[in-house]
């Protein structure tokens, strides 16, 4: 499986990503920083504790760093999420929320794929 193939099967945007890295070696090295990102699980536990603040910092973080890396679904979810947590929760997130967590775990799954890919290589 190429890295191409990993970033089509987790939705994300290959072809922008390797136009500002340049290579997919560098595709896949900022890719798996991307598991070490505590975001999510802040975003997680501030939604669980009712810390809005903290969840719409986490939520906006984690938009800005798949934009990045081109993780195009997350980048959205996360996006919507973010915008539903601006100024507090003023409405039910649980539909959002299902779908950032979704699509994170998509997203790890596609980078946990392209390491493997890589490892064989």
């Amino acid at each position: 499986m190429t890295i191409k193939d990993c970033y089509d099967m987790m939705g994300g945007g290959y072809e922008e990503v390797i136009k500002r890295l340049l290579d997919d070696k560098r595709v896949l090295k900022f890719a798996v920083k991307f598991l070490d990102d505590a975001n999510y699980d802040t975003l997680q536990e501030s939604m669980r504790q009712e810390d809005y603040e903290t969840a719409f910092r986490a939520a906006h973080s984690i938009k800005g760093v798949c934009q990045n890396l081109g993780f195009v679904k997350l980048s959205e979810s996360s996006a919507a999420l973010t915008d539903a947590l601006r100024g507090g929760k003023n409405q039910d997130t649980s539909e959002l929320e299902r779908q950032v967590r979704e699509d994170y775990e998509k997203t790890v799954q596609g980078i946990k794929a392209m390491q493997q890919s890589d490892a064989a290589q």
